[in-house]
Formats: C-alpha cells, sequence, structure tokens
C-alpha cells in the first residue's frame, strides 16, 4: 500500500449526498493476514443512517458515529409503564422517538448471527419487489432501487438505495436523511523509515466536512504489556450431596489465587488511518413516485405537419383531440422491455401493454406508423413517455382508419390481426388432429404472449429481422411438430427419414392429393427455407424462398412481416379445413 491510500484523499472527497448509490447500513471488512503480525492489511467501512423530521433537526445536528453507526441499538422495546418503542423508530432518550430507521436489525437468538431488513413502509410506498439480491420497481421497467452485498456466511454487509428513490419517498414523508460513517485503514510494517509511510507523523485534521486522523504505533503497544489474573473459587460444597446449597460467602469458605505476568515481544509498526463524516440526504420537495407529483421534466411531442411541438402536460386531457405519430420500431422496442405485451384488436389496431398499468392503444396507418390518441402517451410516466419521444415523427399517412373507426366512430373494424389468427389456426389444427386421429399434434405447449412479442409484423424492419421473424414462426409450428406421432399416420415409404413438415404434409396428400398437398404447403416449406437463409443469409435460394412463401418483395418489411405470418397461417388453415371438414352432399 502507499501514503494515497492510507491518507484517503480520493475517498474522502467524495460524499453520499451526491452519490448515485446511498448506504444505508454498512459494514464491510476486508483484511489479510494476522492482525498481531507484520504484512497485516485491514480495511473497514462502516455506515449507519437515521431519517429526521425538521421538528427534531437541532437534536440530530449532534447525532454522530456514536449515536447512530452501527453499534447503535435497533429493537423494539416494551416500557414497564405501558409505553412500547417500535423497531423502526430511533429513541435519542427513553420514551422520546425523534428518527426513523430505514434498515432494521434482526438479531437471530439461538442460530447465531444478525439480519438487516429493509423498512416495510419504504418497499410498499415505492411498490418494490425482491429478485435475489436487489429490490425492483416492476413500473420502472423493473429498475434496480435497493440492493444487498452479503458475506461468506450469508450476512448482509451493505443495503444501498438508489438515491434518486431515497429522495422521492424522504421528499413524500418530509424527512431529511443523516449519515455518520467511518472508514478504517490500517497496515503493520516492519519500520515506518523503510516502508511507504516514511515521513509521515500522528496527526489529526478536520478534512471535507469530516475528522481524519492518522496514528503510528509499534504493534507490540498494542498487544503487549502487563497483565493479571485472580481466580476464586468455593471451599464449602459437598459432591456427594445429592442436592447442595451453598450459604453466603464468607473468607472461611473461599479461596483464591493471584498471577501476573508481562507479554510482549511483537515486531513491527501499526499505521492507521481512520476518517468519521456525518452529512445530510436532503430531499428536494418532489415525490413524484410515492405522493403523485407532477414531473416537470416530461418530453414535447411534434403534433402539426410544420413540427409544431407540444409539451406533454398540455396533451394530458382526455379532450385534447389530438393524435400523435411514431416509428413503428418502438413497439418492438417497447416489447423488449421486461413486463410489456402486445393485445391485437383487430386486423391495424391493438394495445401495449405497459408495466405501469396502462394499455396504450394504437393503430397503423397507411404510411405503416403508428397512430394513438395523445391523452394516451401524456398520461404515461416520465420514462416511458421519453421512449415514446424518441421515436415521434411529424404526421404522416393520416391517422388509422381502423383507429379511428373505434376511437371516434365507436365502430370497431370487424378484422383480425395475422398474428392472431395464426395461433388460432394452430389451436383449431391441434383440436382437429386430437379429435380425428386421438393425437398430440404437438410435442409442447408455449405461452402465447410470449411467442406474440416475437411474431409480429413490428419485428420484421429489414432483411435480416424478417429472417429471424420467419425462424421464430417455425420454432413455434413445424419444430414442435410431433414427429412420432405423425409417423403413425403417414404411410410413404420413406417415413423414418421425413421431418415434421413432410410427414404432415404426407397426411394431407393421403386426404387431398400430393400436388394439392405440395402447394397448399409452399408457404410453410419457403418459411422452412427462409429459417436456412437466416443462418446463411447471403444463400442465393432467400429469393426463390420468398416467392414460395408468397411473399411480395416490392412492399414494406413491416407488410412483408405481415404477409409473411399470414400465409403461413391460411396455409395451416387450409390443412385442417381439407382434413378435417365434412364433404357437402
Amino acid at each position: 500500500m502507499n501514503q494515497d491510500w492510507i491518507l484517503q484523499k480520493k475517498e474522502t472527497r467524495r460524499t453520499f449526498s451526491k452519490a448515485t448509490w446511498v448506504p444505508l447500513r454498512a459494514s464491510i471488512d476486508n483484511e489479510k493476514g494476522n492482525v498481531k503480525k507484520i504484512g497485516y492489511i485491514n480495511e473497514f467501512f462502516g455506515c449507519g443512517s437515521v431519517a429526521f423530521s425538521p421538528v427534531h433537526r437541532a437534536v440530530a445536528e449532534r447525532l454522530s458515529w456514536n449515536d447512530i453507526g452501527i453499534s447503535s441499538n435497533i429493537a423494539p422495546y416494551a416500557y414497564h409503564d405501558g409505553n412500547y418503542s417500535t423497531i423502526d423508530e430511533y429513541q435519542y432518550q427513553d420514551n422520546e422517538p425523534i428518527g426513523i430507521h430505514l434498515v432494521l436489525e434482526l438479531s437471530l437468538p439461538v442460530v447465531g448471527g444478525r439480519q438487516w431488513i429493509l423498512t416495510p413502509d419504504l418497499i410498499a410506498a415505492l411498490r418494490l419487489i425482491k429478485e435475489g439480491s436487489n429490490w425492483v420497481r416492476p413500473e420502472e421497467n423493473f429498475v434496480v432501487v435497493a440492493r444487498e452485498v452479503l458475506n461468506e456466511n450469508g450476512e448482509q454487509t451493505l443495503i444501498e438505495i438508489k438515491r434518486e428513490f431515497l429522495l422521492d419517498y424522504l421528499a413524500a414523508r418530509n424527512l431529511s436523511l443523516r449519515l455518520s460513517s467511518y472508514r478504517q485503514r490500517l497496515e503493520n510494517v516492519t519500520s515506518l523509515e523503510t516502508s511507504e509511510y516514511a515521513g509521515l507523523e500522528d496527526h489529526q485534521e478536520e478534512r471535507e466536512q469530516g475528522r481524519y486522523e492518522l496514528l503510528i504505533r509499534s504493534i507490540n503497544d498494542v498487544f503487549g504489556g502487563n497483565w493479571a489474573m485472580l481466580r476464586a473459587w468455593r471451599t464449602d460444597v459437598d459432591e456427594d450431596e445429592d442436592a447442595p446449597v451453598m450459604g453466603p460467602e464468607t473468607n472461611d469458605n473461599t479461596g483464591h489465587e493471584s498471577s501476573e505476568g508481562n507479554k510482549g515481544g511483537y515486531d513491527g509498526v501499526r499505521v492507521e488511518g481512520e476518517f468519521w463524516r456525518d452529512e445530510w440526504i436532503e430531499h428536494q420537495g418532489i415525490s413524484k413516485r410515492v405522493r403523485g407529483d407532477s414531473d416537470l421534466n416530461l418530453p414535447q411531442f411534434i403534433v402539426e405537419t410544420d413540427s409544431t411541438r407540444m409539451a406533454s402536460s398540455e396533451l394530458n386531457n382526455e379532450d385534447v383531440g389530438r393524435w400523435l405519430w411514431f416509428r413503428s420500431s418502438v413497439v418492438d422496442e417497447l416489447l423488449g422491455l421486461r413486463g410489456f405485451s402486445l393485445k391485437w384488436y383487430t386486423a391495424e389496431t391493438g394495445a401495449i401493454q405497459s408495466t405501469s398499468g396502462f394499455s396504450i392503444h394504437f393503430g397503423i396507418n397507411s404510411a405503416d406508423f403508428i397512430t394513438i390518441y395523445a391523452f394516451d402517451i401524456a398520461r404515461l410516466p416520465a420514462w416511458e413517455q421519453h421512449i415514446w419521444a424518441a421515436q415521434n415523427i411529424v404526421p404522416e399517412g393520416k391517422v388509422s382508419s381502423e383507429l379511428l373507426d373505434s376511437q371516434v366512430k365507436a365502430q370497431p373494424a370487424q378484422t383480425h390481426a395475422v398474428e392472431e389468427l395464426l395461433f388460432e389456426v394452430m389451436d383449431m389444427l391441434e383440436n382437429g388432429f386430437k379429435k380425428k386421429f386421438n393425437i398430440a399434434l404437438f410435442s409442447h405447449d408455449i405461452d402465447r404472449s410470449e411467442a406474440l412479442k416475437k411474431i409480429s409484423r413490428f419485428t420484421s424492419k429489414d432483411q435480416a429481422s424478417l429472417l429471424r421473424l420467419t425462424k421464430e414462426i417455425v420454432r413455434v409450428f413445424s419444430d414442435r411438430l410431433n414427429v412420432q406421432e405423425l409417423r403413425t399416420l403417414s404411410t410413404h415409404s420413406n417415413k423414418d427419414k421425413l421431418g415434421s413438415n413432410k410427414l404432415l404434409q404426407d397426411v394431407l396428400a393421403q386426404k387431398v392429393g400430393a400436388d394439392t398437398a405440395r402447394k397448399v404447403f409452399g408457404p410453410i416449406v419457403g418459411a422452412y427455407d427462409m429459417r436456412i437463409g437466416d443462418a446463411h443469409p447471403t444463400s442465393s435460394k432467400i429469393g426463390e424462398a420468398l416467392e414460395l412463401a408468397g411473399i411480395n418483395n416490392e412492399n414494406s418489411f413491416l407488410k412483408q412481416g405481415q404477409q409473411l405470418i399470414s400465409n403461413i397461417g391460411q396455409s395451416i388453415w387450409f390443412i385442417g379445413k381439407m382434413l378435417f371438414e365434412k364433404p357437402q352432399e
């Protein structure tokens, strides 16, 4: 180690009042070697905290490491006069609660150790859930709000919280958080003169609103010295008695002995640097999450064809009467966030289900842009609005006609999204096989809501993503086909070597003939060939596969994706229709 390390100048310049993460409680001890021998190195950081209201600010200003540090007692207490102190109360004197503990400490009797708990009120107010060693807020994309660090014994050594969320909570309760921290660094060296610390002397100084002390002592002075021991015992107990009783203690029934000596011989010098600091974490009077205060940092949105913008606050009115336009890629971006989902209403309208609890009703217009009623965006939490604002564009292609049918005419279009139809016809085909052949067509089930995130026209933005969309469709249909069961139905001479699609095609061919079956399976086979093209994008067969799948490559990639899903869905529907529809008389 060196002088910069022991003097801690770099660390003491940083205050927690401006840090991203604020420790609520910490006891981190990193040591190497034997504390009584040369070569020992230790670094300790401890921090305690208590929240105070303005009423008790004057008293709290006098509290320091010995009062609110990690040695302070955090426990409930029942007084004999009937009063009771809850575990989260900080008491300056008996029956005088003046502060709130944000981290509670539970001692674990019998099993030993202790456990730190983030106060339930903070968890409930910020609506957090525990995942592993983190507390996350699902409403804000599962952002990590607080976290803990465990040592090798499974005990917490640190619980810290993001300052942004801490300030929100403190503002809602009108509290200020007082932190008291202590950092110690020490090293045992052979001698001061031959070490990196040569030239240093004992000193104390006020520094960075804290106090630093350097202490240099011989190891022998720390651990050596005189010792004395006194042993006393009773002489009047008859060990042969069944139930002996000792009488009062006197000089006649006691014995004693004493000894003393000197222990020393420790070599080396102990160099120790310590820093104490007390600081306040002050809120800014705004609580957007807990109290629901207005967010002053909301974006603006383009509302006119000349790029005129309006503030989100002006659009946050159900009667605003305006729509906003967005690139369609925003849907795929949102679906990539945890907890978001897609729901379809009609062929061109649907909703993005947000983790904040809102449902954003959208429509796709003739130019492949997303149109949304402005109020539906303006009422979202700020972090979601900023995602939408980044994809906001000048109005083009008018408002989605099917969205207007629903929101203006109150006559929703009687159409269906190809994405929903794809899963519906797969279910119909599976039910048909179960009813007629008593077999399971698919080898396993899928999570439809998760599959809809990946099987969507919005995922198709270029040729590479179109090929990836194909792979997802093949995964939920062709790759799930129950090959073993289909082989029991196939009459093909080489059925043991056929793949899933060919086996199903052979089953259909038995009913309608090989040529018709081949025509029906065209889009499915084309999609399967495109899936191979995803792994080999330079393949010359991609163009042929697109043609076989019935995709017009002059369309936009969004429409190509829609067409791909539609064509495969139609093929699956025709398979079921031809296999299970009863012939008309």
